[in-house]
């Protein structure tokens, strides 16, 4: 790579220093905030609005059984579930808002909500 010999101490200096900013960046710029509420919904309808500051347990009765949730400070998340395939219990611990986990076979759902509003590419 010729190119290489043409580069100067100045110019790795700055090369180092862009990727760092980059890297301070992420943290900072696509990062959705901390969660503050878990919102709690059974057939659409919501059962409970949460704080994430303090720490319990909620069981929510669905169609199947009941759905276990347990909220601790800053996070949340569904710790048992009578759906076949276990997918909401597989999200783990949702923190920031906009996350969510959904147990669709009960229909009961577990999402984080919090001052600043999430974007992706499907809410664009």
């Amino acid at each position: 790579m010729p190119w290489l010999a043409l580069l100067k101490p100045g110019d790795w200096l700055i090369i180092g220093l862009g990727a760092l900013l980059v890297g301070l960046s992420f943290p900072l710029f696509w990062q959705g905030g901390l969660g503050e509420r878990a919102i709690v919904r059974q057939n659409g309808q919501i059962v409970a609005n949460l704080d994430l500051r303090s720490k319990r347990q909620l069981s929510v009765p669905g169609p199947l059984g009941s759905t276990l949730i347990a909220i601790e400070p800053g996070r949340a998340r569904v710790v048992a579930d009578p759906g076949p395939r276990q997918y909401c219990v597989r999200q783990g611990w949702l923190m920031r808002p906009g996350e969510i986990a959904i147990c669709a076979p009960n229909r009961v759902s577990l999402q984080i909500s919090g001052r600043t509003k999430v974007y992706d590419s499907l809410s664009y």
